[in-house]
C-alpha cells in the first residue's frame, strides 16, 4: 500500500474529496512522518501541537469543504506571517514573533483549506543560499544529512523531499525557489514577476526583484498551488491574468526550440560535473521532439552582476536599514546582512538608474532571443550541495567568490528581468564532488509564459520523475 506522505498534494485532495482517506489519516501520517525524519534535516521549525493539528484535522472532516487544499497539512516559508505561529525570519530579533494576523500568501493558503502546522527554515532574512541561522540552525538536504538544502526555501525544499509536506510554498530573488529545488530533486517555480501579488503594504513599484511561488514534487502540484497564489489583487500594480495553470497540463513538446546557454561561454564557473548532467538531461529533451541547440552568451555577464548587485543591495537596505539604524538590533544581524544594507545606504539615485538601464537592455536582448527559442535553460546552480556547516563557499574551483552570493551568479539572468523560471531535477551525479548528489536545471520564458513552462516541465516530469525515481533514503 502507498503511504500517504508518498503522495502529492492533488492526488491527497482528490482521495479526501472522495473519501478514500480523512484530513485526520493524512495529518496523522505527516506528523509520523515528521517525527521520524525532521530531526535529521531540521527543515520544519516551530511546529504546532500535535494534539491541537489533530483536532484541527478532524474538523476539516465534519466542515464543508473550502478548496482543494482542505485539510492538507502545509508549513509556510518562514519569510510569511503567520497568524498565531511563530514567524522569525530566521533572525534573533524575531525569534518569539508570533503575529497576529496572516500575511497575504499564508490567508490564501487558509482560505483553500490548509492547516497551517508550522513554518520552513531559512536563512536570516532570506539572505544567502544556505537555510542555516542563529534561530534554529541549519537545514540538511535528505540526500546528504552534511549537505545543505540550499536557500532560501531551502526548509521547504528539505521537508518536501522528505515527505514531510505534501507541497510547499518559498519565493525567489536570486534563486531561493529554484537552488533548494536543485540541492533536494524537487520542482521550484519562480512566475513571472507581478503574477503572485504582495502584501499591498510600503512600496509596490521599485523593487521588482523578489516574487513569492510553488514549489512541488510534481508539476500538477506546482500548477495548482500557482493558481492558489496568483489571484489578481487591485491593490498592486505590475499584476498580471489569472490562469487555470493546471489545466491541460499535458502537452506534446515536440517541436520547441530549446536554447542551451552553458556556461555563459565560461563566465559562470561550474564544478565538475555539473554541465554534463544538465547536458545529459538535455538528451532526454531532445527525445521528446525539441530541437535543443547551444547559444552563445548574449549579453555581457559582468554588466548583469553589476547591474545585479546595485538593485538587489538597494532593495535589501530598504528592508533592513530600520534594524540598521538601531545599534542593539544592528549586532544581530549577521555580517552580510550588515554588508548588503550599508552596500545599499551608500548608493546613489544616478547609480540605481544605471544599473536600471543595463536591466532594461538586457530585458530587450532577452526578447530578441525568445524570437528564436521558446525556452531557455541554464543550470541551477554552480556547484554541488556543499557542507552545511558552511554559510556559503568560498571559491568554485580556482575562482574566488567576491561575496556571500556571487556563486549563485547563474540564476540572475532570470530574476533580474522577472522572466518565469522552472528548476526541474536533471538528474543526479555521478562522480567527483556531485557523485550521489542532485542537480537541477532552469527552463526560463518570456514574461507571461509561465503556463507553456508548466507544459513543458509536465512533458519532462513524466518521462523522467526524478523525485518518485530517486527518493532520499531517509
Amino acid at each position: 500500500m502507498t503511504d500517504l506522505t508518498d503522495l502529492g498534494a492533488s492526488a491527497l485532495a482528490r482521495m479526501i474529496a472522495a473519501g478514500e482517506t480523512s484530513a485526520a489519516e493524512v495529518m496523522q501520517a505527516h506528523l509520523d512522518r515528521i517525527g521520524a525524519v525532521n530531526g535529521q534535516v531540521n527543515a520544519i521549525v516551530s511546529l504546532g501541537d500535535p494534539d491541537t493539528l489533530m483536532a484541527e484535522a478532524r474538523a476539516a472532516d465534519q466542515a464543508p469543504r473550502k478548496g482543494w487544499l482542505h485539510g492538507l497539512p502545509l508549513a509556510v516559508k518562514d519569510l510569511q506571517l503567520t497568524a498565531g505561529i511563530r514567524s522569525t525570519m530566521g533572525s534573533p530579533i524575531f525569534a518569539d514573533h508570533v503575529p497576529e494576523k496572516d500575511g497575504m500568501l499564508s490567508h490564501r493558503l487558509r482560505a483553500e483549506g490548509a492547516i497551517l502546522i508550522g513554518k520552513t527554515n531559512v536563512p536570516e532574512y532570506g539572505l544567502g543560499s544556505q537555510s542555516s541561522n542563529p534561530v534554529f540552525g541549519a537545514t540538511a538536504t535528505p540526500y546528504d544529512l552534511s549537505r545543505t538544502s540550499g536557500g532560501s526555501s531551502g526548509g521547504a525544499a528539505s521537508a518536501l523531499a522528505a515527505r514531510m509536506l505534501p507541497v510547499a510554498d518559498g519565493s525567489d530573488m536570486m534563486g531561493s525557489l529554484r537552488n533548494p529545488a536543485a540541492f533536494c530533486n524537487v520542482y521550484g517555480m519562480r512566475p513571472s514577476y507581478g503574477l503572485v501579488p504582495k502584501d499591498p503594504e510600503g512600496d509596490s513599484f521599485l523593487h521588482q526583484l523578489s516574487t513569492d511561488g510553488p514549489m512541488a514534487r510534481n508539476v500538477e502540484d506546482l500548477a495548482r498551488l500557482l493558481e492558489t497564489l496568483a489571484r489578481p489583487d487591485p491593490r498592486l500594480p505590475h499584476g498580471r491574468a489569472w490562469e487555470p495553470f493546471a489545466e491541460d497540463l499535458d502537452r506534446d513538446p515536440r517541436g520547441l526550440r530549446i536554447g542551451w546557454l552553458g556556461d555563459w561561454g565560461g563566465a559562470f564557473p561550474m564544478e565538475p560535473g555539473i554541465l554534463e548532467t544538465c547536458r545529459s538531461a538535455l538528451e532526454i529533451m531532445a527525445d521528446l521532439g525539441c530541437i535543443v541547440e547551444e547559444v552563445a552568451p548574449p549579453f555581457d555577464a559582468s554588466a548583469l552582476w553589476q547591474s545585479w548587485i546595485t538593485l538587489r543591495s538597494w532593495a535589501v537596505a530598504t528592508n533592513l536599514s530600520v534594524h540598521h539604524a538601531d545599534p542593539r538590533r544592528r549586532d544581530l544581524l549577521k555580517p552580510e546582512a550588515v554588508w548588503e544594507t550599508e552596500r545599499g545606504l551608500a548608493l546613489s539615485a544616478m547609480e540605481v538608474h544605471r544599473a536600471s538601464v543595463t536591466r532594461s537592455a538586457w530585458f530587450s536582448r532577452a526578447a530578441e532571443l525568445f524570437g528564436s527559442y521558446d525556452v531557455l535553460v541554464l543550470p541551477t546552480a554552480q556547484i554541488w550541495p556543499f557542507d552545511k556547516n558552511v554559510l556559503w563557499p568560498k571559491a568554485i574551483g580556482a575562482a574566488e567568490m567576491d561575496t556571500y552570493h556571487r556563486w549563485m551568479e547563474v540564476v540572475v539572468p532570470a530574476s533580474l528581468i522577472g522572466l518565469p523560471a522552472i528548476s526541474v531535477p536533471a538528474g543526479f551525479g555521478t562522480d567527483g564532488p556531485g557523485a550521489g548528489l542532485p542537480m537541477g536545471m532552469q527552463l526560463i520564458g518570456p514574461r507571461g509564459a509561465d503556463r507553456a513552462l508548466l507544459r513543458l516541465a509536465q512533458a519532462w516530469h513524466h518521462a523522467t520523475d526524478w523525485p518518485a525515481v530517486r527518493p532520499p533514503a531517509l
